[in-house]
């Protein structure tokens, strides 16, 4: 049997990238998937595919900072899925600069999207978590958000606040059998990295002891485990994807 059969999971920045790369391991190891994308050509693209790896699939535009699609699009899915096992908060933005540089209109455009919209997400799914008395809550963080990176305020910001916010979660819902975790990735080839020029790429790597930036499927992976039988018994944890940059 695989891991994740006939469980349903919902991905929020399902569209491309990361979320992408989620949505289909999830698919491969036998969940039906609910794609969330900030568009419905990338949502529906992604739910085309886990169709195609014989999974079922629903796709919808949501905006995660506004709490008034958040809660539409819940009430959606639950009316078409019937449950949720699986919730991975991934949508996330970036709007890089120095501080002094940095407008406000940056600031929050970053902190809406990746903290407020991972809490308006959770908070919608929460009780149905809570009736089932059980789940799976995946938030996708960053090393940034562990060693701070200069040009990063909100984004690093963000992502730290995401990892508290994690662990005083898990600690909420631990006692109704609802784990919740976050990953950390480090350097992955997605459109986020894809900018970066060949000198800023060369210095990074001396970084990285692995020698190399990692694939989403890399993030994907560790994801089918928290969400599968071996992540049991692991909540409130940080895991690192990022080929030893953080030891």
């Amino acid at each position: 049997m695989q891991p994740l059969t006939d469980q349903i999971a919902v991905v929020t920045g399902a569209g491309r990238g990361i979320g992408r790369a989620i949505a289909l391991a999830f698919a491969g190891a036998g969940a039906d998937v609910v794609c969330l994308s900030r568009t419905s050509e990338n949502a529906d693209k992604v739910a085309a595919e886990v169709r195609l790896l014989g999974r079922r699939a629903w796709s919808r535009a949501v905006d995660v900072s506004s709490s008034t699609d958040v809660s539409a699009a819940v009430e959606w899915l639950l009316e078409q899925a019937g449950r949720v096992d699986i919730l991975v908060n991934n949508a996330g933005v970036t709007r890089d600069g120095l501080l002094l540089r940095m407008t406000e209109a940056d600031w929050d455009a970053v902190l809406n999207t990746n903290l407020k919209g991972a809490f308006l997400v959770t908070k919608a799914l929460a009780r149905q978590f809570l009736k089932q008395r059980s789940g799976r809550i995946i938030n996708i963080a960053s090393v940034a958000g562990l060693t701070g990176n200069a040009g990063q305020c909100n984004y690093a910001a963000s992502k730290a606040a995401l990892i508290g916010f994690t662990k005083s979660l898990a600690r909420e819902l631990a006692s109704r059998g609802i784990t919740v975790n976050a990953l950390a990735p480090g350097f992955i080839e997605t459109d986020m990295t894809a900018v970066l020029d060949e000198a800023v790429r060369g210095e990074v790597m001396k970084r990285i002891p692995l020698g190399c930036f990692g694939k989403p499927e890399d993030i994907a992976a560790a994801a089918v485990f928290l969400a599968g039988p071996g992540g049991r018994y692991i909540t409130g944890q940080v895991l690192t994807v990022d080929g030893g940059m953080v030891m």
